[in-house]
């Protein structure tokens, strides 16, 4: 039998980071039987494998899966292998286009493996609903079908958008919210983990369960990780992700990209860390706060060592303008050079493709964000008309992001 935490030490992990959870009364009714009878809730998540790079956003369900974990209670996750193939319409205002079998089973087995990242995968039960989808017959769909009316489904915000505007709304996406939420019925779910967008689908499991004469799941919904923009979504199509694939310094050039209003929120999803000491930190030193932050997620994947070497990476060659060791390089042809092997700074970025056009780089360099690296010494470029002597491993930087290193071609 597990021996669970008393219920207030356990609300107290589940409550942070949740934006909303229905009806929070039945989750510490439902603690309270559980650390009563040993039995661990069942905690479901799902997801439809439509793609293979995880990146923060992901892993914000995933980490409150990790910490029910933690507490002794049983992840399930459900490969949405036939839900995939539908589509999920939330937040959508078009058509998904729909995968194959294979495209699935591939995106699948690559997003479990940077999955095992976050959760315990050797304590999670991982199932397919395609295991009870691919056996149901037209009749058991037909039933199923008819326990939910047209005008539930047209309440669903996106729907009712996509009405309004008259864009088509296809029969096969009606069936996603009834899918996900026979899911719930078919594994027992005592919580189901998501975002905001799924409240329908989460209410409808609840429907379809009392239905079966079957304890009612609790709805934990997630607030939506906003990306380095500070504004929308993170999402890697909008470029504004932070990858947990991604080499340690990589994420933490990005988080020191992370605007100052978002950090809390940041703090508060991502880290374990007390959002009283870090909302001060922010306030003082947000610099040092976007390095503390960077760490500790950075730790999660890669360990301490590394998340401290890509902090002292980032202050010695950003934070205090220092030489990069790790920089692309970019060829330069010797035709461009003079006889004293002198090339004009405005040619210079041009050439090695720094800056696309002449007015940019005279902007770039009048804004004082053009550098020269000659061995150990840093010369910032003064105008575009000075003379710059350009050899064999010269490193060039134009702004915070763009740095290259030189290897000249004949």
């Amino acid at each position: 039998m597990v021996q669970f935490l008393p219920v207030d030490e356990q609300l107290a992990v589940i409550r942070r980071g949740a934006e909303k959870i229905l009806p929070e009364d039945e989750l510490v009714a439902r603690l309270k039987q559980s650390r009563e009878t040993g039995v661990p809730l069942r905690v479901k998540y799902g997801i439809d494998p439509t793609g293979i790079d995880v990146h923060l956003g992901h892993t914000v369900p995933m980490r409150k899966m990790r910490q029910f974990q933690e507490l002794g209670h049983q992840a399930v996750i459900i490969i949405g292998d036939y839900t995939a193939r539908v589509g999920d319409p939330s937040g959508r205002d078009s058509t998904r286009a729909r995968l194959t079998g294979e495209q699935v089973d591939r995106n699948a087995e690559t997003y479990l493996t940077q999955l095992g990242r976050v959760l315990d995968l050797s304590k999670t039960e991982v199932v397919r609903n395609g295991d009870w989808f691919a056996r149901m017959s037209f009749a058991e769909l037909l039933e199923l079908c008819g326990k939910v009316t047209v005008a539930q489904l047209l309440t669903r915000d996106d729907f009712a958008k996509r009405m309004a505007t008259e864009s088509p709304i296809y029969l096969h996406e009606c069936l996603y919210p009834v899918m996900q939420a026979w899911d719930s019925v078919m594994i027992r779910a005592d919580v189901e983990l998501g975002g905001t967008e799924q409240l329908y689908s989460f209410m409808l499991a609840r429907d379809l369960q009392k239905a079966q004469q079957m304890p009612q799941q609790i709805a934990l919904m997630m607030p939506i990780l906003v990306g380095l923009d500070g504004v929308r979504r993170m999402g890697k199509s909008l470029g504004n992700y932070i990858g947990i694939s991604e080499a340690p310094y990589e994420m933490m050039k990005k988080f020191m990209q992370v605007p100052d209003a978002s950090m809390a929120m940041y703090f508060e999803l991502l880290t374990n860390l007390s959002l009283e000491a870090a909302r001060t930190q922010i306030a003082a030193e947000p610099k040092q706060a976007k390095l503390a932050l960077g760490r500790s997620v950075i730790a999660e994947y890669y360990g301490a060592q590394a998340a401290d070497e890509a902090a002292q990476q980032w202050e010695r060659e950003v934070g205090q303008g220092g030489i990069p060791t790790d920089v692309p390089e970019a060829t330069l042809d010797r035709s461009e050079l003079d006889q004293q092997g002198q090339i004009s700074a405005l040619g210079l970025l041009k050439a090695l493709k720094l800056c696309p056009t002449t007015s940019e780089a005279i902007r770039l360099i009048d804004g004082g964000g053009a550098y020269l690296y000659l061995g150990s010494e840093k010369l910032r470029i003064e105008s575009g008309k000075q003379m710059l002597s350009v050899s064999d491993g010269t490193i060039v930087r134009a702004g915070k992001k763009k740095t290259c290193r030189v290897r000249l071609v004949s």
